[in-house]
């Protein structure tokens, strides 16, 4: 069984990319890639599920292969592989630097031995940690038609360029015609490039190079530009997403050449191709509602954990305000959703922000400007039962224990006609007025003014004593004005009219409310 298996080695190793896309096909793997990884893919196939149909179907093609070539001198044949040489060179490829995407002219047997690493099923200390890029919302991957793959510089100039030659196989030229247009000229099964930097650190999102340009066969591609910089001294930001290289591909088995130009300035960087589906905003929010409702009963438990007495805390809540305003666009909340990792209870509207992250993808919380994306959303099912039950509000309070109250707008406090009246340029400039009772009977006019005066400050001295008004009065009797105007009349003949003080406003009433 061991012969056996080097043997196919040995033939897939000699095969073609043809030879070798017939292989995969039939055993239903996918076909697209460079060679060197439809050799590793069906090397590992031999590996791991080498059935008597599959080694025949592999002596079959290399029959076929030389039987055609018969007229031609016999190549020589491949040296037996011996396992232990294999596993020499598993220790030797960490030292082996990673590929860079080069032209046709390769050395594929060789360069087999360089991507042995990337199997899956080695020792773990052979393995060498992959570049990986962020999932996108708005893509759902189909096909990987080359995994990420660093960018090398070919030479010390400034700007480098790198190619990349690859097929579409017959069921994705299918997928991508039959697929509905996103907008005119815009398929929904897309061919994209995603750019990255070369760390393995942790999942990576789009980042371009200086100097980008891609030429897919023969034609440059449109790459997004600078967004506008309003702020003096701050440099512009380019964003940086999926490029859409489709509408510039052959949509048959033809290869597409794809190039890219970029500046090499010392940082390292990746380049993938994947065959994706873009969704729309409505589409996640359709799957937002299928998925990511939270379950009434359990917002309510939140509410009660955020208002729960802490032992520690002097200040004890009582309660918390929520509007049914949308902080994004200032309307009232159709579907209220927030991030399960924010620590607020306040919600934003999930149409709007996804719209938004889908013209210009930030994923931050406009409440607490933190990260909010995608896969942590949920749809608040306590608030939604609220908006639909509390019309006529746009706040709520939620108490402690799990309840909630519509919290009104009050209406403007108008001026009542029992506020006390300032009198203004008469005789008695300080005097205070209190406002006619028109419930009463007995009722007191304007011209009752300061009543209460006459009682509380009287004459000392054969002067009159400053008057004292009590605005809590309703109204002075009529025996009392008349007495208070006789004394003022007295005091005038034995002084003197008094001067008159100037009044700086104009004679009037004036409300003091």
């Amino acid at each position: 069984m061991a012969a056996e298996l080097v043997e196919a080695k040995n033939m897939v190793m000699s095969f073609r990319v043809s030879d070798l896309q017939m292989l995969l096909g039939f055993v239903g793997r996918s076909k697209s890639g460079l060679k060197h990884e439809l050799v590793t893919r069906a090397l590992q196939l031999v590996q791991f599920d080498c059935s008597p149909e599959l080694f025949k179907k592999i002596k079959e093609l290399y029959e076929t292969r030389y039987a055609k070539k018969s007229s031609e001198p016999t190549p020589q044949p491949h040296r037996p592989l011996d396992p232990l040489a294999m596993h020499s060179a598993y220790d030797r490829a960490s030292s082996v630097p990673r590929t860079p995407l080069t032209g046709p002219n390769i050395d594929y047997p060789v360069l087999y031995g360089k991507y042995l690493n990337g199997l899956g099923r080695l020792p773990a200390k052979t393995l060498k940690p992959e570049v990986r890029l962020v999932k996108l919302p708005f893509f759902n991957m189909l096909d990987e038609l080359l995994k990420p793959t660093e960018l090398v510089p070919q030479n010390n100039e400034k700007l480098q360029e790198s190619p990349c030659i690859f097929a579409l196989t017959p069921r994705q030229v299918e997928l991508i015609r039959n697929s509905r247009e996103l907008q005119p000229g815009v398929k929904a099964v897309q061919v994209v490039l995603r750019i990255c930097y070369s760390d393995t650190s942790s999942p990576q999102e789009d980042q371009y190079p200086p100097n980008i340009a891609v030429k897919v066969n023969h034609s440059y591609c449109s790459v997004p530009g600078y967004y506008p910089s309003n702020k003096p001294g701050v440099e512009p930001k380019r964003p940086c997403r999926p490029i859409n290289l489709t509408h510039l591909m052959y949509l048959s088995s033809a290869t597409n050449r794809i190039t890219v130009t970029w500046g090499n300035y010392g940082k390292s960087y990746s380049v993938a191709l994947y065959l994706v589906r873009q969704l729309t905003s409505s589409e996640l929010l359709q799957r937002l509602k299928t998925i990511g409702v939270k379950h009434p009963e359990l917002c309510k438990a939140l509410v009660k954990e955020k208002l729960r007495l802490d032992p520690d805390s002097e200040i004890a809540t009582t309660g918390v305000r929520v509007s049914l305003i949308c902080p994004l666009v200032k309307m009232r909340l159709s579907v209220p959703c927030r991030a399960e990792t924010c620590a607020h209870l306040q919600c934003f509207d999930a149409v709007f922000y996804l719209q938004m992250n889908e013209k210009k993808p930030t994923w931050m919380c406009p409440v607490c400007d933190k990260p909010a994306p995608y896969d942590q959303l949920i749809i608040d099912g306590l608030l939604s039962k609220i908006l639909s039950e509390c019309e006529d509000a746009d706040e709520i309070e939620y108490l402690v224990d799990g309840s909630w109250c519509p919290i009104r707008a009050e209406k403007e406090r108008s001026c009542s006609p029992q506020c006390p009246i300032l009198v203004l340029g008469t005789s008695d400039a300080n005097g205070l007025l209190p406002a006619p009772n028109v419930n009463s009977g007995g009722g007191g006019t304007l011209g009752g003014a300061g009543g209460g005066g006459g009682a509380a400050g009287g004459v000392e001295n054969g002067k009159p004593g400053a008057d004292v008004v009590d605005l809590t009065l309703d109204s002075s009797s009529s025996s009392e004005e008349e007495e208070e105007e006789e004394e003022d009349e007295e005091d005038e003949d034995e002084e003197g009219p008094r001067p008159k003080r100037r009044c700086p406003f104009q004679k009037g009433l004036v409300s003091a409310c």
